[in-house]
């Protein structure tokens, strides 16, 4: 109702920006009501939950013991030298996370996740072929029948130099090839089977199963969930993700969950040359020509069903040497896969479809995408849809379309500004989809989460996860329930000509409200000289009493007042100190601090007075070291405690 909220610029730390998913609107609370306490306390409860369950999950495990694999042999080295790429950094790092695991007493439970085509197959393919080498069977469980292929033809040509069977198990085998492929197993004569959810079937025995390979395991419905629960028990698991993982949730995470993340891209790749223009038939004649000459495919992503079908019979008639073909979601199942096993052989050249392509299949032939009215889609899907080409050392041409003569809106202008502008491999990571990251989020922590992130806020969320996991694994938390207040009559701001750009200068406020050691003080301090020059006394003030804040907060000040004869530290009624320590410190600052109790509790320190005063610089100083004083003086007590 018009009305405004001022904030200290010394906590900036309490604001954050809202990130909901696409086109979700945050609901706005009255000043003064407690609806937004209730919320926080409803979305605090079901993170509980969750992260008590990820906690005791992982404490379960750590218990638990495994197979122990013994470390690399020749074989293995022999097999990952046949690798015809040269690995990332952040591959072999997995690689090493992987094997670590294997190797321990504990039983695997990783987590892979990178962009689609960074090397999680890659990742996958050794620590399979590391456990067979040992006698175990290998399952890998992928959510689609051509995913399914695809993985099968690449562990078979991977392995093809190696005694190991690899088999592949889908609902297009025959009942008599799956009989066989069942008793095989049983009997230990396949090595690694790879399939659908058929292979959850309870009629499916195996011999001696040591490793399970879940391929976006998201896709997977709760029915299926529950019988892969059945099937991880007691073995080791490796699951491969390509929704993407932003910083802070990995974070909150990484305590709980072993993650190795992919951001790096193959070392060959090029960046995608993305086009944004009108829709243009001639250009669209141009690239497809150009694409089938060199012998690759294209993706035509025109998204209505309806008229796909004159779509295609209209592109055909412009590129008339290319064949042409159109897939959509309401095909039947059979007929699609059909069609997209036939465009994976290469039998196609171009695929006019809609966004079902959106995730899945990698088919490195394929290097130019015309998008068909891209002013209507999300950032996220454009993003995703781009993806499907550049997965080789080929130019790869990304073509974004809009209307003829349409006047784009300006969010529809912004966002394939921002696709254009985003070309970077691997910025899936950077780029700012938040809906993305929602739906990641929601796809790691379970579906009912997203509404929890919604309700406040995706940053506000993951701070309030990280909190919570770290409270749980018993690492002291700042407290919630209370904001503390700094009164000091002195000059603190960032003045306009010291940092002029104010961008830069609000994110300078928000890292001055975060700083809480000494340390960090110290570093801001050195970096903020080295990047705008000698600091003035307003920067180097603010910067000091954003320290006392942190630090007053964290050993329960509700408010701090500093005047010119006295300092005084209310403390929050819930907050228990070691008397002993009080004790020492009262007993350093001979008699000027005293602790006041009863109706409020505080402590209150008297400067000694000189001839005109103490000034404020100096004030503030004694109030720096005194906060440090009290600091260890709070008694921690956990939850249970």
């Amino acid at each position: 109702e018009g009305s405004s909220i001022y904030v200290p610029t010394t906590s900036l730390d309490i604001l954050q920006k809202y990130s909901g998913a696409k086109g979700a609107k945050p609901r706005i609370d009255k000043i003064g009501s407690s609806n937004w306490k209730k919320t926080k306390a409803r979305v605090r409860e079901s993170i509980g939950e969750i992260a008590k369950d990820l906690v005791e999950l992982y404490a379960r495990r750590q218990k638990e013991q495994g197979f122990v694999y013994g470390s690399d042999t020749v074989w293995q080295q022999e097999f990952e030298e046949m690798f015809p790429y040269e690995e990332t950094e952040d591959q072999l790092n997995a690689i090493k996370d992987v094997k670590r695991d294997m190797e321990s007493t504990r039983i695997m439970d990783r987590l892979i996740c990178g962009d689609v085509g960074f090397g999680k197959t890659e990742v996958a393919i050794r620590a399979a072929f590391k456990a067979v080498t040992e006698g175990k069977q290998v399952v890998m469980l992928v959510p689609t029948t051509i995913l399914a292929g695809q993985h099968f033809s690449t562990f078979t040509r991977r392995m093809k130099n190696f005694p190991i069977t690899v088999e592949f198990l889908s609902r297009f085998k025959s009942a008599s090839e799956t009989k066989k492929i069942k008793e095989r197993l049983k009997a230990g004569l396949i090595d690694i089977v790879i399939g659908t959810h058929k292979i959850l079937s309870d009629a499916i025995e195996y011999k001696d199963l040591g490793l399970l390979i879940i391929d976006e395991e998201q896709r997977f419905g709760v029915a299926h969930k529950e019988k892969i629960k059945k099937l991880r028990k007691n073995i080791d698991v490796l699951t491969l993700s390509a929704t993407p993982i932003p910083r802070t949730l990995h974070m909150s995470l990484s305590g709980i969950r072993d993650m190795s993340v992919l951001e790096e891209p193959p070392v060959d790749r090029i960046p995608i040359q993305t086009y944004v223009l009108e829709h243009d038939d001639e250009i669209i004649r141009e690239a497809i020509n150009r694409e089938v000459a060199r012998g690759g495919q294209v993706y035509y992503v025109f998204n209505r069903v309806k008229g796909i079908e004159d779509r295609a019979a209209k592109t055909a008639e412009f590129v008339p040497n290319a064949r042409v073909s159109y897939a959509h979601g309401q095909m039947g199942e059979r007929e699609l896969e059909k069609i997209m096993q036939e465009f994976i052989d290469g039998n196609i050249d171009v695929l006019i479809s809609t966004t079902i392509i959106e995730t899945g299949i990698d088919i490195s032939n394929v290097n130019t995408i015309i998008i068909d009215d891209a002013d209507k889609m999300g950032l996220s899907q454009l993003y995703q849809l781009r993806g499907r080409v550049g997965r080789s050392s080929r130019t790869s041409f990304a073509f974004l379309m809009y209307r003829r003569d349409k006047m784009l809106k300006e969010i529809a202008e912004k966002r394939l500004a921002a696709i254009k502008e985003f070309t970077d491999l691997g910025s899936g990571f950077k780029i700012a989809m938040r809906d993305l990251e929602i739906r990641g989020a929601g796809n790691l922590l379970g579906k009912s989460q997203s509404g929890h992130m919604e309700a406040v806020g995706y940053d506000l969320y993951c701070k309030m996860l990280n909190e919570e996991v770290r409270r749980l694994k018993g690492e002291e938390v700042a407290a919630d329930e209370f904001d503390t207040v700094i009164d000091i009559d002195i000059s603190a701001y960032i003045p306009a000509e010291y940092i002029r750009n104010e961008v830069a200068k609000l994110e300078m406020y928000k890292r001055v409200a975060y700083i809480s050691t000494e340390e960090e003080l110290s570093d801001l301090k050195d970096e903020i000289i080295d990047r705008y020059g000698e600091m003035p006394k307003e920067v180097d003030n603010l910067i000091n009493i954003s320290f006392v804040r942190r630090v007053a907060n964290g050993f329960g000040a509700t408010r701090v007042e500093c005047g010119t004869d006295v300092i005084r530290i209310k403390i929050f009624q819930d907050i228990v100190f070691d008397i002993d320590r009080v004790g020492e410190v009262l007993a350093n600052n001979e008699g000027r601090l005293r602790l006041r109790t009863g109706k409020e509790n505080y402590f209150e320190y008297r400067f000694e007075q000189g001839k005109g005063g103490i000034k404020a610089e100096d004030r503030l100083k004694i109030l720096m070291k005194l906060v440090a004083e009290l600091m260890p003086c709070r008694q921690i007590f956990r939850k249970e405690d």
